[in-house]
């Protein structure tokens, strides 16, 4: 019942301490002092919305530029660029050599040498 009493005790300084820091803290805030901080941060970040959109509106010679215009020029420079970078293919007919010829000969070959392993594995 005493240890009881204690806690119940401790608990309630706690208490009125955390309200006194909490009183200490509002009494250097007010609602008003947080919406004017408010309010100026919106301002500024407004003003900073309509510098950036005034920079980027085109002016002088680039406002006459179409951009559609501009993707299909840059696209055409780019073939041309591939164009001359890629090697021609090329043309004419090739023929092929014949491959029954060269086919004889190692088939002959290899036969010869065969026969001759078959001979010396006789022996």
């Amino acid at each position: 019942m005493l240890e009881n009493a204690k806690a119940t005790t401790d608990t309630v300084d706690a208490l009125r301490s955390g309200s006194s820091a909490v009183k200490a803290i509002q009494q250097s805030l007010s609602i008003d002092d947080i919406e004017n901080a408010i309010e100026e941060a919106n301002e500024h970040t407004e003003n900073m919305k309509q510098i950036q959109d005034a920079l980027a509106t085109p002016f002088g010679a680039s406002a006459e530029f179409d951009e559609d215009e501009l993707e299909a020029e840059l696209e055409d420079l780019e073939e041309e660029e591939l164009d001359l970078e890629l090697p021609e293919p090329p043309r004419g007919t090739h023929v092929a050599p014949s491959t029954s010829a060269a086919t004889s000969r190692p088939a002959a070959s290899d036969f010869a040498e065969l026969t001759k392993l078959q001979a010396e594995m006789a022996l």
